[in-house]
């Protein structure tokens, strides 16, 4: 063996560094994700102002009590129009089927708070279904008949399930889908009927990706803010703003937040014990894919108008009134302030999106290439973000970053007297932060399965010649990589734009983004100046519904 160089470095040892560098690096991403939720933690345990007693025996169990009826609620009713629609274009064909199974994914791409201001605007005593029936029944005032109150919690649990139900519809047509014909065939010849093989049969093989689809519905309705608000419902994330805006108490804010927190923990909780006690599994051989039944003319078209009537609530209403108000009002197109709030929502998303992906990379590639335990357990743990509420991550932000920017100002101030002012939560730069801890899981998630398919062989013939484990991610992984990189950046932009709650938390003054001008200006009964932004947010909500249908329509997709 040859003698090494003087002042080289043996390869081994160059391996053990890199490694440790990208090992180093997996771990301050997973501690900056991670640091607003132990933040929120923190604060709560050791608040300025211990309002928890307060809070016990004033508005928290009313807040917990709208809650959990608000999630249960959107849970069970989202879990059965998804469950009961994937089923019907899964197993049956009639009038429209084809078309039906995509057209029921399009209400992921309406916001919960757009559809809520459409279902009001339909509904009200001025808007069209009282106006046609007082005009066909002669009442002349709403003494005259009685109507469903508009915003109670009933219609926003409508509202929520109609936006939400296709997380369920998605996972459960996948699993009914991967079953095989020949459990289906062996129940018919014990005679069983069309509700007999959905309820004993359909049903227990798909409950586990039912109830996963259902605990991201709940999740998703303890986060919402603009549905909630808009129809009055006191819920928990409302309390949050209630406690910190209007009684500027930080610490009972952090409070609330954890009482989220564990309603989270206990939703992800159950969704996986749930699905550790249901194993089902295939033969050996391909399954015989299930083949459709042709319904007959009255059957067929009951099943059309089960299928639709989730499509035209979530989807046909909120985009028919929205574009209604839209084309009534032209001149709100082109006003100063909806450019000003389409610019910033490029600016923060598309920030977003760009530090989300590259720090998910980042600790991927870190943990794949390192050995060592501790990244490899912190790796799953900051996907604690995405069923974190923006509200919660707002409040585990804010608070030590407003603390961060004063030490850094007042520093700067005695050493130079120059005042810089707050460089994060004075700027955009808190809710770019929110935002990427927030959805560092859709990215993470995308970039460790593109990771996963490339050979193994390929990155060890590169270090073979000489390439450095940068290197070997810069021209090996990324080439392969390109559009799963690229998904990634779309989802997250997607949901940067449609975020909310934090936004509302962290926006510097008179700072507006497409979601927080929807919300304002429709809270203000405005619906002509609301409508252009929303149906902007709609737009990109499109592209990544059409993604998505785009990626289940390829060879070998569920």
């Amino acid at each position: 063996m040859p003698a090494p160089i003087p002042g080289s470095i043996a390869p081994g040892a160059r391996k053990r560094a890199g490694s440790g560098v990208w090992s180093l690096a997996a771990l301050v991403i997973a501690a900056l994700v991670l640091l607003p939720i132990l933040s929120v933690v923190a604060i709560a345990f050791h608040p300025s102002e211990n309002i928890w007693p307060h809070l016990l025996s004033t508005t928290l169990p009313r807040y917990l009590g709208n809650t959990t009826l608000l999630t249960l609620g959107t849970g069970a009713l989202s879990a059965a129009v998804g469950a009961g629609a994937a089923w019907l274009v899964t197993m049956y064909r009639f009038p429209f089927s084809r078309l039906m199974e995509w057209l029921l994914l399009l209400p992921l791409a309406i916001p919960a708070y757009v559809g809520a201001y459409a279902l009001v605007d339909f509904l009200e005593y001025s808007g069209p279904v009282q106006t046609t029936l007082r005009e066909a029944m002669g009442w002349t005032s709403a003494r005259d008949y009685w109507f469903p109150e508009v915003r109670s919690r009933l219609m926003a649990i409508v509202v929520l399930s109609a936006a939400l139900y296709p997380y369920v519809y998605m996972l459960a047509r996948a699993a009914f889908r991967e079953q095989s014909a020949g459990s289906y065939e062996v129940a018919r010849a014990l005679g069983a009927g069309p509700v007999g093989l959905f309820l004993r049969v359909g049903l227990p093989l798909a409950r586990p990706a039912i109830a996963a689809g259902a605990a991201i519905v709940m999740m998703e309705t303890v986060n919402d803010f603009g549905v909630v608000d808009f129809f009055g419902v006191q819920t928990l994330t409302t309390g949050i703003f209630s406690v910190w805006l209007e009684s500027m108490n930080a610490g009972g804010a952090a409070q609330i937040a954890c009482v989220i927190l564990t309603i989270i923990l206990v939703l992800v909780a159950l969704e996986k014990v749930s699905r550790r006690h249901s194993r089902y599994y295939h033969s050996a051989r391909q399954p015989r894919p299930i083949a459709r039944v042709e319904l007959k003319a009255g059957a067929g078209l009951l099943a059309l108008g089960l299928c639709a009537l989730p499509f035209a609530t979530g989807f046909l209403l909120p985009v028919g009134v929205i574009g209604a108000h839209a084309l009534d009002n032209p001149e709100a197109w082109v006003s100063k302030g909806l450019v000003r709030a389409f610019l910033n929502t490029l600016t923060v998303a598309g920030s977003a999106a760009a530090v989300t992906v590259l720090g998910a990379l980042l600790m991927v590639y870190g943990v794949r290439l390192t050995g060592r335990r501790l990244p490899r357990l912190l790796l799953p743990a900051t996907t604690i973000g995405y069923a974190a509420p923006g509200a919660v991550l707002a409040v585990g932000i804010l608070i030590p970053m407003a603390a961060f920017d004063h030490a850094v100002a007042d520093t700067v101030l005695y050493l130079t007297g120059f005042d810089p002012g707050l460089l994060i939560t004075g700027s955009a730069a808190a809710i770019v932060f929110a935002y990427s801890v927030r959805f560092f899981a859709i990215a993470q998630g995308a970039l460790d399965t593109a990771f996963g398919r490339v050979s193994p062989s390929l990155p060890m013939a590169a270090r073979s010649l000489g390439r450095t484990a940068g290197g070997s991610l810069r021209e090996v992984y990324l080439p392969l990589m390109k559009g799963s990189v690229g998904t990634a950046l779309l989802l997250v932009f997607v949901d940067g734009v449609k975020e909310l709650p934090a936004t509302l938390l962290l926006r510097p003054f008179n700072y507006d983004t497409l979601a927080t001008r929807v919300h304002e200006k429709a809270s203000l009964e405005n619906l002509g100046d609301a409508s252009p932004p929303a149906l902007l947010v709609i737009g990109v909500g499109l592209l990544a519904v059409g993604l998505m249908a785009r990626a289940q329509m390829r060879p070998g997709s569920t």
